[in-house]
């Protein structure tokens, strides 16, 4: 679907950005990708590993629409991926993170509807689920904002997604790599927070699928969140390790002991299909007739029951140590 055709990334230069761009260029022949973000050190780095003729750089910040318009000229799809994600800094830094996750998520939203873009996924996180620090709800905003933006858009405007989903394995920021980190400078025991905590899991290439999926599943409204594994921290800790021996440190200023990507109360408007699940929008849009049943790839899902919740402690899909062991090898 993205044979000639312009493809925008914000906050490009993350791991999602680089892992899109190498599964793109290996199955598509876009005409422009263009890496829309903020650092110059990153983008030149970049730039060295990919240096495909299609490839453009912008360098800009998700605060400025201006500079948003001029980088979405001429673009069919926009993946926003760029946000402030570390749940301790926005907790200390809160207004920084409100600027960046909600006032720039409505910028992306308006440029993309000035510049005629197609189709627009943001990616989002579970802990927008009935969020508890600032983080989430930040997101839980954003995902509001693209949710309701195909209300301002119209019926022949820019339609808009969310793609909810958990952990990402080894991405830039992640546990794994921290707790690699800590082995390698010689500590016998890794932190935890807290020894029942669990978390949902999901490898950089399954995202990736998950969402040029759902650029050709979606018709404008829909939250997809991906059936995916739950991990134990404990767990987490043997697998890389080689040893359950780790020492409790606390949970963190704004921190779950367990994430929920659906909650109990958006139960009685979610629909489950085969792999995934779509939280269809609560409000009524430019059609009225939108059947979020069957999406545009002619898939079908049905209603969840009314005490339904995804939540990663009551997950039936917990992987083994030797599961995310192959799995942190497999996404090298």
């Amino acid at each position: 679907m993205f044979d000639n055709k312009n493809i925008l990334i914000t906050g490009g230069t993350g791991s999602f950005g680089q892992r899109f761009i190498t599964n793109v260029l290996k199955s598509s022949f876009p005409k422009k990708l263009i890496i829309y973000s903020r650092d110059e050190l990153k983008q030149f780095e970049m730039q060295q590993k990919f240096d495909h003729p299609c490839m453009r750089y912008f360098l800009g910040d998700v605060r400025d629409k201006h500079r948003l318009k001029t980088a979405m000229r001429d673009v069919d799809y926009v993946i926003h991926a760029a946000a402030l994600k570390q749940v301790p800094a926005a907790e200390y830094n809160p207004m920084e993170c409100i600027k960046t996750n909600i006032m720039g998520a409505q910028n992306v939203i308006e440029a993309a509807i000035e510049s005629n873009v197609a189709r627009v996924i943001a990616l989002s996180t579970d802990k927008a689920a009935n969020p508890v620090n600032l983080y989430g709800a930040t997101k839980l905003a954003s995902d509001k904002l693209f949710v309701a933006a195909n209300n301002i858009s119209g019926a022949k405007g820019t339609r808009f997604a969310v793609v909810r989903y958990g952990n990402v394995v080894g991405s830039r920021g992640s546990v794994v790599p921290f707790y690699k980190s800590l082995i390698a400078e010689g500590k016998t025991k890794l932190p935890v927070t807290h020894e029942e905590m669990t978390r949902f899991w999901i490898t950089l290439d399954d995202g990736v699928e998950f969402v040029v999926k759902n650029f050709q599943r979606m018709q404008g409204g829909e939250i997809f969140v991906p059936k995916i594994p739950s991990v134990r921290i404990v767990d987490l800790v043997e697998s890389i390790s080689g040893k359950r021996d780790y020492e409790v440190i606390g949970i963190r200023p704004g921190e779950k002991l367990h994430e929920v990507m659906v909650p109990e109360e958006v139960a009685h408007h979610t629909l489950e299909f085969s792999d995934h699940y779509v939280i269809a929008p609560p409000i009524t849009f430019f059609e009225k007739n939108i059947n979020y049943k069957k999406n545009k790839l002619g898939e079908t899902g049905q209603p969840v029951s009314d005490r339904f919740e995804y939540h990663s402690g009551t997950n039936p899909h917990f992987l083994t140590v030797e599961e995310l062991r192959q799995m942190d090898a497999s996404s090298i």
